[in-house]
């Protein structure tokens, strides 16, 4: 990877951000097969972490969940085609309930996230098309201790592929996938991060950041193409087995085109955001 250099003429070695979760395996697990990763400052934090950090400017190029690129576009710029996003089913942000999605008016429902996007989806569903206002609270994602207190929980992340594959079904709970009911009341694909570069880092090292984001590409092309080397590698070290974690990286849409940046409208306009803030994509 050739990086521009900074004013003492050392190459710049940006500082990027890395989601610990499942979904963001084939995103990364080709940056060393390429031999891009030792270029790379990397971070490994949550995805809201992630976000603040990027937005803090204390990373330079990183995941950033949906709602907080939205509420800081004019300070980000997104990478063109590379995202988390579902087109129809996600499998890892879910509501967890103990009854139908309609009899959850006033019923307590647990937030195991502090993932705004994904809440605030599970809000937005809830309410405009199931009709019924939750009263929401935040806890840690044990879906028993939920279901103990709540009559349905909102989880993501490796916490909602526990959930909804292992302890849902042995405590006879119904799972419902937020990237299917977005999917089956919009027809749209959802995205839930983007990657993206501050403002001010894209304009002093604009080729550096081209060169992160074709690595990118480059490792999450390799990653799809060798997807069942990837399962097999994921499963020694996950509680998952590999056929299961085949169908999680291919049933993801790491793609961000022109129905992702639909979709992304739609739900910004009904989150309430002015059609004034949008995505600004930068091409590699």
């Amino acid at each position: 990877m050739d990086t521009s250099a900074q004013e003492d003429g050392s190459p710049v070695r940006p500082r990027v951000g890395h989601i610990q979760f499942l979904n963001c395996v084939p995103l990364y697990w080709g940056l060393a097969r390429t031999g891009s990763l030792l270029d790379l400052e990397l971070t490994k934090d949550t995805p809201e972490k992630l976000s603040a950090q990027l937005v803090e400017g204390a990373l330079d190029i990183g995941p950033v969940t949906l709602m907080e690129y939205l509420r800081h576009a004019d300070e980000l710029v997104a990478l063109s085609d590379i995202a988390v996003g579902c087109d129809g089913p996600v499998m890892s942000c879910v509501i967890v309930s103990q009854v139908p999605l309609e009899r959850l008016d006033g019923e307590r429902v647990a937030l195991g996230s502090t993932s705004r996007t994904s809440v605030r989806l599970a809000e937005l569903l809830l309410t405009e098309r199931y009709g019924v206002r939750p009263d929401y609270y935040r806890c840690p994602p044990d879906l028993a201790v939920m279901m103990n207190e709540a009559q349905a929980a909102v989880l993501i992340g490796d916490a909602a592929l526990r959930a909804s594959l292992h302890d849902a079904p042995r405590l006879g709970l119904r799972v419902h996938d937020l990237g299917q009911m977005w999917k089956d009341w919009t027809g749209l694909p959802f995205v839930f991060a983007v990657w993206a570069v501050r403002r001010d880092y894209l304009a002093a090292h604009p080729q550096a950041v081209r060169d992160v984001h074709r690595a990118f590409l480059a490792s999450r092309d390799l990653s799809l193409e060798e997807v069942d080397k990837v399962a097999e590698q994921a499963a020694r070290w996950e509680s998952f087995d590999e056929e299961v974690l085949r169908r999680y990286f291919t049933t993801l849409d790491f793609s961000l085109g022109p129905r992702q940046l639909t979709g992304i409208a739609e739900f910004s306009g009904r989150v309430g955001f002015p059609p004034s803030v949008r995505v600004e994509l930068l091409t590699p």
